[in-house]
């Protein structure tokens, strides 16, 4: 991975790392151990205020930092899947490209574009198979796939007969 060089880039960088960290299950012991120590502490300072205060302070910087790590994360993860998304609607020939600015339109709108494709999705639904006997589960099971050189064949096909038309690959 290339050296930050941007406030920007360091950012980023700092934040992915904080993330990673404080995702980790020792974040989680070190701050349960953390919170036991303190809670364990409270009869030698005779459960004072300023024990008290002691955690009250802490998390309170800790959550408040920690909301701005996590907004910037997330936001840049959901920024990332929506490019991939986005990747793959131009990619398919038969996807409506215009979903590409989706997030784009007012609520009013994505709710009619929910209710269309939920109704759309009641046309194909999903459907149980046979109960898998090894572990008795059902295994769910999609519309079947075209092989792969079929798939290719009649994609090659497709393109020839735009371009044939004139409307290009």
């Amino acid at each position: 991975m290339p050296r930050p060089t941007t406030l920007n880039d360091r950012f980023h960088h700092v934040a992915g790392f904080v993330s990673r960290a404080f995702g980790s299950p020792w974040a989680l012991a070190i701050a349960v151990a953390t919170v036991v120590a303190w809670a364990l502490s409270g009869r030698y300072f005779g459960w004072s205020n300023g024990w008290q205060l002691v955690i009250n302070t802490g998390t309170t910087i800790v959550t408040f930092l920690m909301a701005f790590l996590i907004q910037s994360t997330q936001f840049r993860e959901s920024k990332a899947i929506n490019l991939k998304l986005d990747e793959l609607l131009r990619a398919v020939d038969s996807a409506r490209t215009g979903f590409v600015n989706v997030e784009e339109l007012c609520d009013d709108d994505l709710d009619k574009l929910a209710v269309e494709l939920q109704r759309l999705g009641k046309s194909s639904p999903i459907r149980p198979a046979d109960a898998d006997s090894a572990n008795g589960r059902a295994k769910a099971t999609a519309a079947p796939r075209r092989s792969a050189p079929r798939a290719a064949a009649q994609s090659n096909h497709s393109v020839a007969r735009r371009r044939s038309r004139g409307a290009g690959p």
